[in-house]
């Protein structure tokens, strides 16, 4: 069988948060929004039109709200727990690219936002 892969990209999930390194944040909660770009095996996806062998996005969704429900100092970490939940989900995945956004981030001017991506 050939070796095909695939792109899934999951962009834009928002979410209210408390992620940051300053008391404040992690009382008030931020808004943060995740993207993701993965790459995965195809397999017999496709062929077989069975959702069950694919990355299921909803699953993808549950993995980043159940992540980003776990408090963390920095939007790096938050992608990169991101990353090794989606990967322990999804042995079939071959990278991970996660975005994570925050919105109008405490710094005291006008900023719209803040992101780090990672690959893994």
């Amino acid at each position: 069988m050939e070796h095909k892969l695939y792109t899934i990209d999951v962009e834009g999930m928002d979410f209210h948060a408390f992620h940051g390194c300053y008391a404040l944040e992690q009382r008030t909660g931020s808004h943060f929004e995740v993207s993701l770009r993965i790459t995965t095996e195809l397999g017999t996806v496709a062929e077989s039109d069975d959702v069950t062998k694919a990355v299921n996005y909803l699953s993808v969704y549950e993995v980043v709200r159940r992540v980003m429900g776990i408090t963390q100092h920095t939007i790096e970490r938050v992608a990169t727990n991101i990353i090794a939940a989606l990967r322990e989900q999804f042995p079939q995945i071959e990278q991970v690219e996660c975005r994570v956004t925050k919105l109008a981030p405490p710094l005291g001017g006008k900023v719209a936002r803040v992101s780090v991506t990672i690959r893994g």
